[in-house]
């Protein structure tokens, strides 16, 4: 009588009880990865269990939500994930074994970051209006680099591209850091990049900035103009950041995961920090993710299917 006591006892355990992973589809050193970590940390110290990062970079991040997509829906294995998360079902059709919406239990986001349009420092044109005018007289000439195909910043650029009129060439990279060393080398002409990504390179004066793609200027970027006030209206793409855990994880979990996420984006500390890298610390969660998360899916299929935009 005596063990079966302590075995109901433990299986009723508050959560978590044991280690947690967090897989993250990105390579270490990222936007995406910092933020795991961070929030790991937090967690971890918080919740009294490790929370332990790993990443599984590939295929678009598809490898490690598949990962976390088939794992056992108890909390123990979550998402890092970002907004390409709700660019997959726009690219790809047939090695997709999972349901970017419905395989997966929403707990919150923790940050945003906007877009900014970046030139290399000898760009000729000075600010938006130039550089519209200097692809239009340079059809298919002006390259722009980007993480890869269906990344943030290849929609935000055809997306961009579309609106304006404008034709530019897409040179995909593996990675925005390969894709910032060759536009600060000159070897592409701009990019549609995350302030997070860019920041450091625009401070250091290696990329000029010339809007951001947000309804106010960004305190860190105090001088650079939206595009609304470059003439740009209606122009706005922000990339977010933050957690899910496979379909089916209980509510009693699911609100633990959430309010420690929530409590992590009100921390001084994790402000400290997203402010750093170009982040604002952002909240949202459960139901209202999930209608977020399924709008942008449905944006995003539509844009890729207007301009042709596959991953397969």
């Amino acid at each position: 009588m005596a063990g079966t006591g302590i075995a109901h006892a433990a299986d009723t355990a508050p959560y978590p009880k044991q280690p947690v992973r967090v897989y993250t589809g990105f390579a270490a050193g990222g936007p995406t990865d910092v933020i795991a970590r961070s929030f790991a940390q937090y967690a971890g110290a918080t919740l009294k269990e490790p929370f332990i990062v790993e990443n599984r970079p590939g295929a678009n991040t598809i490898l490690a939500a598949g990962a976390v997509a088939t794992a056992a829906p108890d909390g123990y294995t979550l998402l890092a994930a970002a907004t390409n998360h709700t660019m997959i079902p726009a690219l790809y059709s047939d090695r997709v074994k999972f349901d970017a919406l419905k395989s997966f239990a929403p707990v919150c986001t923790v940050a945003i970051s906007p877009t900014v349009l970046v030139v290399r420092p000898d760009y000729p044109a000075k600010d938006t209006a130039g550089f519209m005018a200097d692809v239009r007289e340079h059809p298919g000439k002006r390259t722009y680099a980007t993480p890869g195909i269906g990344s943030s910043g290849h929609f935000a650029a055809e997306l961009f591209a579309a609106r304006e009129g404008l034709k530019m060439v897409h040179v995909p990279y593996k990675g925005a850091a390969p894709a910032m060393n060759d536009l600060m080398a000159g070897q592409v002409d701009l990019s549609f990049a995350t302030l997070a990504s860019v920041l450091p390179q625009v401070r250091a004066g290696k990329l000029r900035a010339l809007a951001v793609a947000a309804p106010q200027r960004s305190a860190l970027l105090p001088d650079v103009p939206t595009f609304k006030e470059a003439g740009v209206d209606g122009y706005r793409v922000d990339a977010w950041y933050g957690m899910l855990a496979p379909a089916g994880t209980p509510a009693a979990v699911l609100e633990t995961l959430q309010r420690s996420a929530r409590a992590y984006v009100a921390d001084d500390r994790t402000k400290q920090t997203m402010t750093a890298m170009g982040l604002e610390a952002h909240s949202v969660c459960g139901t209202e993710l999930t209608a977020q998360i399924g709008q942008e899916i449905e944006t995003y299929t539509q844009i890729a299917r207007k301009l042709n935009i596959s991953g397969d």
